[in-house]
């Protein structure tokens, strides 16, 4: 039973009200009722940037209309607007006459499909690419020239600072970037990715520091504006969506930073789907700088390259696929 609580003041009234009148945060505890969740777990499920969820996270906080539960670097998230009442009572009031009108959130669907994906991975431990990443370069490393790959690397020039390579893979793109660089920044969702990315490229290393971070391209864990560039090597077609990872791009550069992508054209290729994971099958560049400019990025060039990416089907009598690339940049 929930305790009967005083009367709010004409103060704290509006001041709840103003909290649960957010449909994010009403997104937020919806799903945090369900389940416990890290930030990072979070942010996925809700498809937003880890930083937007922050900002979100700390109102619920302060309001008592969260609880914590802390292992090792990681924070994890519940609901206290339950019906044991642990929070806030008068809040708790105020949710449980909200809670079952969030289905009728237009978001509603999309983030209880994200939070099955999410509790799922979780609940195996399973890294989608661990068993690709020994292999990776064998199955999906082979260009026919590698000068996408170094083109795509040089529009970063001037290269002082600090630089990311984001969907770093093994590291095939960073490569062009150690002792060039102040700083290189690896950034992979897959652990197993990351170990060879950093295997790759530590023997490398001489007067560029080298960091790796494990993070999904949507919910990247650098403060605002505080990249000098980035490079995004044929990675935006493993995501289902582009858009939210070009608005965190956006976000993480300095004001007139590049952001440097390699991609591939439109195929026809769907066993690279199963094999490769993925999502989409080539994009076009038109829409690319579509998403770009929506994302806030600023005179985008494309640049057709005379390379072709050539991975190898699962059918090893089938030859090697050949794929037309481009390199697109854009300005913070």
């Amino acid at each position: 039973m929930i305790a009967t609580a005083p009367l709010l003041s004409a103060q704290a009234l509006p001041e709840r009200l103003k909290l649960l009148g957010d449909a994010t945060r009403l997104r937020m505890l919806a799903l945090l009722e369900r389940d416990e969740l890290s930030v990072g777990e979070l942010a996925r499920a809700l498809g937003l940037a880890q930083s937007r969820v922050s900002n979100h996270l700390r109102l619920l906080r302060e309001a008592g209309a969260l609880t914590e539960r802390h292992h090792g670097a990681a924070t994890f998230l519940r609901s206290a607007l339950v019906d044991d009442a642990h929070g806030d009572a008068a809040l708790t009031r105020l949710w449980l006459a909200l809670r079952a009108d969030c289905a009728a959130l237009p978001e509603h669907g999309a983030d209880r499909m994200r939070l099955e994906r999410v509790l799922a991975e979780r609940e195996s431990g399973r890294d989608p690419y661990a068993h690709l990443a020994e292999n990776w370069d064998k199955l999906a490393g082979a260009f026919t020239s590698g000068q996408a790959r170094a083109r795509a690397a040089a529009r970063l020039l001037p290269r002082t600072g600090v630089y990311a390579d984001l969907g770093c893979g093994t590291g095939y793109m960073g490569a062009a970037l150690v002792g060039c660089v102040g700083t290189l920044v690896s950034v992979d969702r897959s652990p197993a990715m990351l170990a060879e990315a950093r295997a790759r490229l530590a023997p490398l290393a001489q007067h560029t520091r080298l960091e790796f971070v494990e993070a999904a391209l949507d919910a990247l864990p650098f403060p605002d504006a505080s990249l000098d560039g980035a490079l995004a090597g044929l990675v935006l077609h493993h995501l289902e969506q582009v858009e939210p990872a070009l608005v965190e791009m956006r976000r993480v550069l300095k004001p007139g930073a590049a952001l440097s992508i390699l991609e591939l054209a439109p195929h026809r290729e769907t066993w690279m789907r199963e094999a490769l994971g993925d999502r989409q099958l080539g994009l076009l560049a038109t829409d690319l700088v579509d998403a770009l400019a929506r994302a806030g990025f600023v005179e985008p060039v494309i640049e057709p390259v005379e390379d072709r990416y050539c991975p190898q089907p699962p059918d090893a009598q089938r030859p090697r696929a050949s794929l037309e690339l481009y390199v697109l940049r854009a300005r913070a």
